[in-house]
């Protein structure tokens, strides 16, 4: 609940944060008064529900150990890997001051956590041990630490819980990061921050495994010089600043993850030099279909060099089995979906031409290269229109409009200015207007402001400019709404009993039926599906196939009151959204305005607990829309 509220960072309702947590209301007051009693600040109520306090992101990071069901069961896992042995569950469960039922139930949860680790779970009566190698413990290690960290940035004490009150204290690792970067920047390395940080993780790791006389074995494998020169850099800060000493077989594996985690500097001709002629073309290809599928501008030799180099890096990190990490991936998802959405097509083609399996994870650090060449490539013409009226006197005209420009320039653009007091408030067709004297007439595009500009001023019309660009965006959505949505594919009380599949084949059976998808597309949405999780908000799922194959553009809409679980989340909404091919120019449009209006807790409430039927559901949603 706490990560949720800082992850939120305003206020939410106590039923909204129920439905997040699958819990009731009451429970939530429960947590909120536990969290408090633990020291003040941490959650604030009021009337409009609660939100994280001056110190809630201080007692995220410094939770004690063993409070909640996630701290336990990471106890379980380690105390499985310190002794080859195993637990007895009855012994455990009674230092854990837990039932030997509780801990049962942790023992099928940690089944969970080790599918793709080659560890697997074996028991004999009363004790349960974990068999496997070395390599498959630290990604069984690995998985924890980023479980513990909860989508949030790179944070070393919730490293030292996952490892364990004995491992390395944090400020030795922040010591051996920071002379980790300045050394391989000063080998001419340009380090990717997120990337270098998982490093360290993994680093980390191996220094509490090698402490406790479990290195990786040597491999035959011959070194290249880079890897040569990186292995000695870390052998040697290790002994310097963490204390341990790393064997031949642990610093090739960490050079291997370093180097995949760094960029080598210097011109596009230059970079050419590593990168594999079979990952360039089929990058380059890969690009160009997806340019073409989605009607997005990316096709750039730059571009494609940095993806190639990025993809040929995350070759390397699938034969190691070290994913790489990334914090920012469910605000990619919730904020830019559209971007996501082209990312995901390029991580399939990727998978199906090279056999990379991709996780979210480095799906969101395609979408980075992705959304930063858009960004690139965006054209000026996306500035808003403003008309300045300010009677004049003097040069005061003059000095608010280069107060405007040098204030508001990324934003607005002015093109006009008029200094009588009379103007012709009808004639004035820009979007907004920023006037220093009242207006006969109202709107959101009119905007007063004060002769000399304040912040205040420069708030407001950053406001109205954002609730124009919304309702603009949004404008489309509702153009459209009656053409997707028909009350023959609208289902309120989906249970979601058969997981993710089941209801998109509940949901896409109704689209099969109108003739509008057939079987092949239906399976395609579920192999879709199993690529990344469709929940791009906290609240709605999108399931759809790659490929716009439908013989129209529909979506189909499932109610989920309460939530159901989707992915690693749970949504209240569930549309399952088919695409044709003469829709392509719209795919844009609907897909990222309908996860928009979505994206908030309140509307979503509204649409959920109002919308009873598909008539009100339709209403609901364009009074959304209409703000």
């Amino acid at each position: 609940m706490l990560a949720l509220l800082v992850r939120h960072n305003d206020w939410v309702t106590a039923g909204s944060l129920a439905d997040a947590l699958g819990v009731t209301p009451r429970s939530i007051r429960s947590y909120a008064t536990a969290l408090n009693a633990r020291a003040g600040g941490v959650v604030e109520s009021g009337p409009q529900g609660y939100r994280a306090g001056s110190e809630a992101g201080a007692a995220l990071r410094t939770a004690p150990a063993s409070t909640t069901p996630r701290d336990r069961l990471h106890a379980v896992v380690r105390a499985l890997l310190d002794d080859a042995d195993g637990i007895d569950v009855y012994e455990f469960a009674e230092s854990s001051f837990v039932s030997p039922a509780t801990i049962e139930s942790d023992l099928a949860r940690v089944r969970g956590l080790l599918g793709g680790t080659e560890l697997t779970l074996e028991r004999s009566a009363s004790r349960a041990r974990l068999t496997g190698t070395e390599a498959a413990t630290r990604r069984l290690l690995s998985r924890l630490v980023h479980d513990e960290m909860d989508d949030g940035a790179f944070d070393l004490l919730a490293l030292r819980r996952t490892l364990g009150a004995g491992s390395v204290a944090p400020a030795a690792f922040g010591e051996f990061k920071e002379a980790l970067v300045a050394e391989l920047t000063g080998l001419g390395y340009f380090v990717n921050e997120l990337g270098i940080t998982d490093a360290v993780m993994h680093i980390a790791i191996a220094a509490d495994r090698v402490s406790a006389g479990r290195g990786l074995e040597q491999t035959p494998v011959v070194p290249t010089p880079a890897q040569q020169s990186v292995a000695a850099l870390i052998d040697r800060l290790a002994t310097e600043h963490l204390g341990v000493r790393l064997g031949a077989g642990d610093l090739l594996h960490l050079a291997v993850l370093v180097l995949t985690r760094v960029v080598a500097p210097g011109a596009v001709d230059e970079a050419r030099a590593p990168l594999d002629p079979e990952v360039e073309q089929v990058v380059r290809e890969v690009v160009a279909d997806a340019a073409s599928e989605f009607l997005v501008d990316i096709v750039a030799p730059d571009f494609t060099l940095r993806l190639a180099l990025h993809v040929q890096n995350l070759r390397a990190r699938a034969r190691e089995h070290a994913w790489s990490r990334n914090p920012l991936t469910k605000s990619l998802k919730a904020t830019y979906p559209m971007i996501f959405e082209v990312a995901v097509y390029i991580a399939s083609r990727l998978q199906a031409r090279l056999g990379i399996p991709l996780p979210d994870d480095e799906i969101a650090y395609i979408a980075m290269h992705v959304g930063g060449q858009l960004e690139r490539s965006r054209r000026g013409d996306r500035l808003l229109t403003a008309t300045i009226v300010c009677p004049g006197y003097y040069e005061l005209h003059d000095l608010l409009r280069s107060s405007v420009d040098r204030s508001l320039g990324q934003a607005i653009e002015v093109v006009e200015v008029t200094t009588r007091v009379d103007p012709d408030w009808a004639a004035i067709d820009t979007d907004l207007v920023l006037t220093t004297i009242d207006a006969p007439v109202g709107g959101d595009r009119i905007v007063r402001i004060q002769p000399f500009l304040t912040p205040a001023d420069v708030e407001h019309v950053q406001a109205a400019a954002a609730r124009i660009r919304r309702a603009r965006r949004l404008a489309r959505l509702r153009a459209e709404l009656e053409r997707y949505f028909d009350e023959a594919a609208f289902v309120r009380g989906i249970d979601g009993s058969g997981g993710e599949e089941g209801t998109i084949r509940e949901l896409g059976g109704l689209l099969v039926a109108q003739g509008v998808i057939d079987e092949d597309y239906l399976h395609r949405a579920v192999e879709r599906e199993r690529l990344s999780s469709t929940a791009f908000t906290d609240a709605l799922a999108v399931p759809h196939a790659l490929g716009m194959t439908a013989s129209r553009t529909a979506i189909a809409i499932g109610i989920a009151d309460p939530p159901i679980v989707w992915g690693t989340g749970r949504v209240q909404v569930v549309a399952f959204a088919a695409f044709a091919e003469d829709d392509r120019e719209a795919f844009q449009t609907v897909f990222e305005q309908f996860v928009e209006v979505f994206s908030e807790r309140d509307s979503v409430q509204r649409i959920v607990r109002r919308g009873t039927d598909f008539s009100s559901f339709l209403d609901e949603l364009v009074a959304v829309i209409d703000g």
